[in-house]
């Protein structure tokens, strides 16, 4: 089916005519939104998601009356400003050959509040922004939310993951009861189902079942703590990796392996919550156009990053999670590329390891490279839980790492 086929105006087909054909999420879910039903959409990361949504509400907002001031016609929430940024060049792009110029906001932590209030003077249309960031405009009388016709929440087991739940219930209040609401998620933990029907109106559910997987090809490798960074080395060497994402746990890990790359030579930067909204727009950017060869980076980078032509990620790190390790590997074999994802396995984490194997159904073979034969040993398993042990945080850890998370974003 073209895009043609779902009655969008001939300037959004134009626009869109340059990808092949709709996805299987787009074909879904463009005719439910466009009828002005809600929606529940899940699908997995580079399926398509943010076209699914932003082509039928720019028609939407294309034959509704625009009145001045402006008021907002939909509102986008995000968990990451990555996101946002990525979010807000789609409605940019989709709405060019509109015959009306449509205004869009992006409002984000990370920077000064000040611009972004400038810029919703007189309103906006459309409004890509983080939670936090949105109700810190609210608080200064910037933006008012009750003529919202349309709401999305992206990514929403990201934000419930990130801690968003007390933001977002804050605003689901300032809200019009009488709207149309479009809640769109990678993975469906029962926190999505719990959210679904504080939101969602009598919602169509599509759940896109991924026939044809990512070509990605998976290894682990049995390595030494200690030996990791000269393997990275090794491999980056040997394999002729051009470009590759490495994942760590945490934002000093990514300082630290930085570090240890530049001292040899490799040209590698750090991307993490710490640094300022100017400095990770910066990294990116080199990344994309290769002007550094490495990218190490905490889970902020797992999700809503669409890099293209990535052809290797590093699991440096073990992700705490089966999802998160989906996540992560998902940044490269987009868009009917093919991938590599290699994951570090030391002594002390295979245990981790054959958890998230179980949880996705998979079995890889565990290589070593020669001269980098690991010689630690596992430690016996923790008893009681049956679970991984030592990895665990405790709820108040979370509840911490969560309020910290946010002030970031």
């Amino acid at each position: 089916m073209p895009f043609s086929a779902f009655g969008l105006s001939a300037q959004l087909v134009s626009v869109a005519s340059k990808y092949d054909s709709p996805t299987a999420v787009q074909s879904a879910g463009i005719p439910v939104v466009l009828a002005g039903g809600d929606l529940l959409a899940t699908a997995k990361t580079g399926s398509g998601k943010t076209m699914a949504f932003v082509l039928p509400l720019l028609q939407r907002w294309s034959e509704a009356r625009h009145e001045k001031p402006r008021r907002v016609h939909t509102l986008i929430l995000v968990p990451t400003r990555e996101l946002a940024a990525q979010v807000r060049e789609v409605v940019q792009e989709f709405s060019t050959n509109l015959p009306e110029r449509i205004k869009v906001v992006s409002a984000v932590g990370g920077v000064s509040i000040n611009p972004q209030m400038m810029a919703l003077r007189g309103g906006a249309d459309f409004i890509v922004a983080t939670p936090g960031r949105l109700l810190d405009l609210v608080d200064h009388n910037a933006v008012k939310l009750s003529d919202v016709r349309a709401l999305v929440l992206d990514e929403a087991d990201r934000m419930l993951d990130l801690g968003f739940a007390d933001e977002l219930g804050r605003i689901l209040s300032l809200l019009p009861k009488r709207r149309q609401s479009l809640l769109f998620s990678a993975t469906f933990p029962p926190a999505i189902e719990a959210m679904a029907g504080e939101i969602l109106h009598d919602p169509t559910r599509i759940e896109i079942e991924t026939t044809d997987a990512p070509d990605i090809l998976q290894r682990a490798i049995r390595v030494d703590t200690d030996k990791r960074t000269p393997l990275l080395r090794h491999l980056i060497a040997t394999e002729k990796w051009k470009r590759v994402l490495v994942f760590v746990a945490t934002q000093y890990s990514a300082d630290h392996v930085v570090d240890k790359l530049r001292r040899n030579g490799i040209r590698a930067k750090a991307f993490h919550g710490e640094l300022s909204q100017g400095a990770r727009n910066e990294v990116l950017e080199d990344f994309k156009k290769s002007h550094i060869k490495v990218l190490v980076a905490t889970d902020l980078a797992a999700r809503g990053l669409d890099i293209a032509q990535l052809p290797v990620v590093v699991n440096y790190d073990l992700p705490r999670s089966a999802v998160d390790y989906t996540h992560r590997i998902g940044r490269t074999g987009r868009a009917g590329e093919a991938g590599v994802a290699v994951s570090f396995v030391a002594a002390e984490s295979q245990a981790h390891f054959l958890l998230i194997e179980k949880r996705n159904g998979s079995n890889i073979v565990r290589e070593e490279i020669l001269g980098f034969e690991p010689t630690e040993s596992a430690p016996p398993p923790s008893p009681g839980t049956g679970g991984v042990k030592g990895r665990r945080k405790s709820k108040k850890d979370k509840l911490r790492e969560a309020e910290a998370k946010k002030k970031r974003l």
